[in-house]
């Protein structure tokens, strides 16, 4: 079974009785075979999860830890019919010294205990730090042999997993932060978290900013009901993060047992750490102890995703976190302006204004700009260029915004030209070739570049990521201009930042108006003649394929480094019968002929601002030759 490079994690809170190993062991050996039932390789366990974690003296009675023993025995017994590797805590006495330790068990053996390192000062009544204990063996310990040591990794399939306890996380140095040196990809944390206000969200931050600062997935999981109350309530906190993210997580206060199931990325991680140079290998980090375990999964069939995928990598779907991402996003392209506004002196500035989506953002950047400067909007030059293909829909968003901003107007129309041009070069007007439509995008880029030398002004590039990426644009046409506020703003968010504004122009009817009516309207670069009824004939969409589509595979490919087969399984997934497979791998076979053959315009492309974590200036972001061929990624394409 093809997992994509995903291994599938689970975070068990079983249900506990205070010094009851027998039961607990029984809840533990159960919730294992769920977890496996679920296709699961590793499955974590809270802190002392055999004895539960509020034993208080009683770790020093040898008869609960000679039970605690007995019970870690019957879960390594039944681990030889259940296929998973489980992390089951429990105290461990070892040369007179009882340590909190993490056990380790799969395929019927006990594979390695690790104890915790950074113990509390509450803790320390019972149990001795595992700070500085490497690697040994100790011997007949529930019948066999078992290494014993802080330093050891578990490698699962391939998949190296370190482990630590609960306040180890919190340490300057924390272990997790070694065992990634070392080469883990998954950390999983056995806690018993005192429940208290706030305290949650404080684990939760400290993880997702742990596993992204180290690149990493986290596996937590904290004791929870059946612990004893008798000063504190263990909430059973659960979650799964990766890189900066929660994948799942459990339901706080929970009386039942929660079986918390998530996909790691592995190949996310790995290419990840690949284009990072912060994740360092020390000299330290040797001395790790890696301890192999296999597991089989013989079953042919679709892999089953346990994790959501957003069809929007670029567009949050949360409200107020998108409405502060187009703001943050929009400052970006301002600031970015004026820096090179006020560098050159330059007080006028020209923008073509089609009545789409893009040239309308860059207006708006470019009266905030001014605005900003303390310059009169006056000296933006909003040129609308009627042709074969503009409809009044468009010619009237555009003329509207234009005036309503209080933006110089003005209005050249390019069919005479364009007709002029086509005779000069013998081109027959009835012909619809490309020579038809980027002659337009020429002449239109020209006129710009002609009334910026008239009125000492700069032309500002109004072409999104999206198209850049897809080469939808004209060599020297509209590919070109002096400065490019939304190069690297892929278009499906191009569309949230202008809806963005519309909100801010409630006082301003005209205006918000217009701005919704552009978002509205099918993308289009409007070079072919107007259906009879003057609609948009010529639309992007259903030319190249949807934007959604390929942003999504912009996003997956360059920053995640991913495949095309991957790239398809998580559409799948993504947009959930939106698109059949057979659409996707359509549009995903023209995304990647259309990248690598169109790279030869973003080697030529303007300065521009980055905003986002996927750029494509060849300047600092995607440094790719023009001719590098795409038959490796088309091969793939063509087996889906």
């Amino acid at each position: 079974m093809n997992n994509f490079g995903f291994i599938k994690v689970a975070a068990a809170i079983p249900s506990v009785r205070v010094a009851d190993c027998d039961y607990n062991s029984q809840q533990i050996i159960a919730m294992m075979t769920k977890a496996a039932n679920k296709r699961a390789s590793v499955v974590v366990f809270p802190e002392l999860s055999i004895t539960s974690a509020t034993c208080g003296d009683l770790y020093q009675q040898s008869l609960l830890m000679e039970a605690a023993e007995k019970a870690l025995k019957r879960i390594v017994i039944a681990s030889h019919d259940i296929n998973i590797t489980a992390i089951v805590g429990l105290p461990v006495a070892v040369e007179d010294k009882i340590y909190n330790c993490a056990a380790v068990v799969a395929n019927g053996k006990l594979i390695c205990l690790i104890p915790k390192q950074y113990t509390s000062k509450a803790e320390s009544r019972w149990f001795t730090s595992g700070l500085g204990v490497e690697n040994r063996i100790i011997g007949d310990f529930i019948g066999q042999d078992v290494s014993f040591g802080a330093n050891q990794l578990v490698d699962i399939n391939g998949v190296k997993i370190g482990v630590e306890i609960g306040e180890d996380m919190q340490a300057v140095i924390p272990p997790s932060t070694l065992a990634v040196e070392s080469g883990a990809k998954v950390i999983c944390n056995l806690a018993a978290t005192i429940q208290t206000v706030g305290k949650y969200e404080q684990m939760e931050d400290f993880v997702t900013n742990q596993t992204q600062r180290l690149k990493a997935a986290y596996v937590y999981a904290s004791a929870g009901f059946g612990e004893s109350t008798t000063d504190y309530v263990y909430a059973g906190d659960a979650l799964v993060a990766e890189c900066g993210l929660v994948i799942n997580s459990a339901k706080q206060f929970s009386v039942m047992e929660q079986l918390v199931i998530a996909d790691v990325d592995v190949d996310l991680i790995c290419n990840l750490r690949q284009a990072s140079s912060t994740i360092s290998r020390s000299g330290n980090c040797n001395k790790y102890a890696i301890n192999t375990i296999s597991s089989y999964d013989d079953i042919e069939e679709m892999y089953n995703l346990d994790r959501s995928i957003d069809p929007m990598p670029f567009v949050p779907s949360d409200e107020l976190l998108r409405d502060r991402v187009c703001e943050e996003v929009f400052a970006i392209q301002v600031l970015g302006l004026m820096k090179r506004l006020k560098h050159t002196s330059c007080h006028s500035a020209i923008v073509g204004i089609s009545g789409g989506l893009d040239s309308t953002l860059a207006l708006l950047v470019t009266v905030k700009a001014f605005q900003l400067l303390g310059l009169d909007c006056k000296g933006i030059l909003g040129i609308t260029m009627p042709g074969f293909g503009t409809t009044d829909r468009t010619y009237r968003n555009a003329v509207t915004l234009i005036k309503e901003l209080g933006v110089t107007f003005r209005e050249i129309p390019i069919a005479a030209a364009c007709r002029q041009h086509f005779a000069d070069i013998g081109l027959a007007e009835s012909d619809r070739s490309v020579t038809f439509e980027n002659a337009q995008a020429r002449e239109r880029t020209q006129i710009l570049m002609d009334v910026a030398n008239q009125c000492g002004g700069m032309v500002i590039g109004t072409g999104d990521m999206s198209e850049l990426a897809l080469g939808w644009a004209t060599y020297n046409g509209d590919q070109m201009s002096m400065y490019g506020v939304n190069c690297n703003v892929p278009k499906t968010l191009v569309r949230h930042i202008v809806l963005w504004k519309a909100k801010q122009y409630d006082i301003f009817p005209n205006i918000k108006n217009a701005l919704i009516d552009v978002v509205d309207t099918p993308v289009s670069p409007e070079l072919l003649p107007a259906s009879a009824e003057g609609e948009i004939k010529q639309k992007t969409e259903d030319l190249v394929g949807p934007y959604e589509l390929h942003d999504f595979f912009l996003y997956h490919f360059l920053h995640n480094g991913f495949s095309p087969a991957k790239i398809l399984f998580l559409a799948e997934n993504a947009f959930n019968e939106k698109y059949g497979r057979e659409t996707i791998v359509k549009w995903l076979k023209t995304f990647f002929h259309r990248f690598f053959s169109q790279q030869f315009k973003r080697s030529a492309s303007p300065d521009s601002v980055k905003v986002g974590i996927v750029g494509l200036s060849p300047r600092g972001d995607w440094n790719m030759p023009s001719d590098a061929s795409a038959q490796v990624w088309l091969n793939e394409c063509n087996k889906l």
